[in-house]
């Protein structure tokens, strides 16, 4: 098997303490690693360094102000951000480097190191807005890589199949035609947003798409949104790349949601997504939540396996539970939005 895969991960300079007894910990990564290594990927991993993001790479969806304010709490000591949300002194770095492990992965596949990549760091990112730390993300990690990628021309595509909706990359984004923003999340939950009918600014009608789900939701379910909504829309879109905010809170032991699905359904929902890219070398996955080690082991391990094409599924697809009518309800209301656009 040829070194296609891209891993970029350095969980050695993890200095992100959330406290003891915290879901977010460093566990988490090393968990993601153990997956990756038991899928039985061997010479097909290439492990590549992350960088440190630059100020102006993380400005490009950040205010300035923000940057400057949370670098210098974090460096004072750190402390609670919010009642979920936990900085120490050493905080701001390790977010910086996820950051730049993001584009670091990018950076690789555009080189033409592999045909998929896959980053393995915290803390995660996808709540963070352009100004507000919030739901344990500092710095919002893929919306910074997509950015980087749009100043580049590119068309990029975001798909987000954390259990907890993606309000930051989708405010980041919102008004912006050059990003095709998906969710498909559990709700109600945190952080409370991602309605079907939550669909884009005036200047991008139709580049955000919710696929609101409710608790018990099995991977039937999710593989009919991604056929019957997701792909119609990328097939529109046409995106250059494919970025996935990959949480694996979805999974049925994840102790702070309650979707059903398992690592045989992130190994089918990789694939789907994968299949949404131009050709091999234009998709990465970016870890977010899950906060059970033994399910994102299974679970980044049976990703990493779909990425190239590799037969491991350590645990069988789910199907039966509720939430058909929601999909077919967020497909009528993108097929209207698609009609007016």
């Amino acid at each position: 098997m040829p070194a296609d895969l891209v891993v970029v991960s350095a969980p050695e300079d993890d200095h992100h303490d959330t406290g003891p007894g915290h879901p977010e910990r460093p566990e988490r990564v090393r968990a993601a690693l153990a997956g990756i290594d038991a899928a039985g990927l061997g010479e097909a991993v290439r492990a590549v360094a992350p960088r440190l993001a630059a100020d102006r790479e993380l400005a490009r969806v950040h205010r300035q102000s923000y940057l400057d304010a949370m670098r210098a709490f974090c460096r004072a000591g750190g402390g609670a951000v919010d009642p979920d949300t936990m900085t120490g002194p050493g905080s701001w770095d390790t977010a910086v480097q996820a950051a730049g492990g993001a584009l670091s992965a990018v950076e690789a596949l555009r080189r033409g190191n592999g045909q998929a990549a896959l980053v393995a760091m915290r803390p995660p990112g996808h709540h963070a807005t352009s100004d507000q730390a919030m739901g344990f993300c500092l710095l919002n990690n893929v919306a910074v890589a997509a950015a980087s990628l749009v100043e580049a021309g590119e068309r990029v595509m975001v798909v987000d199949w954390d259990v907890h909706h993606g309000n930051g990359t989708q405010s980041i984004f919102w008004d912006d035609p050059r990003v095709l923003y998906v969710s498909t999340h559990q709700s109600p939950l945190f952080p409370g947003t991602g309605r079907a009918e939550e669909t884009g600014g005036p200047g991008a009608p139709g580049s955000t798409i919710n696929i609101p789900l409710p608790a018990g939701a099995t991977g039937d379910v999710l593989l009919a949104a991604f056929d019957h909504v997701v792909a119609p829309a990328a097939e529109r879109f046409a995106p250059g790349w494919v970025l996935v905010s990959a949480g694996y809170d979805g999974h049925r032991r994840d102790p702070l949601a309650d979707l059903r699905l398992t690592a045989g359904d992130y190994a089918d929902l990789t694939t789907r997504v994968q299949a949404m890219a131009p050709g091999p070398g234009r998709t990465v996955l970016v870890l977010e939540g899950g906060y059970d080690v033994e399910a994102v082991t299974l679970s980044v391990g049976a990703s990493a396996a779909a990425l190239l094409g590799h037969p491991y599924r350590p645990e069988a697809a789910s199907n039966g539970g509720p939430g058909k009518d929601a999909v077919a309800a967020a497909e009528r209301v993108h097929h209207e939005v698609a009609g007016r656009s």
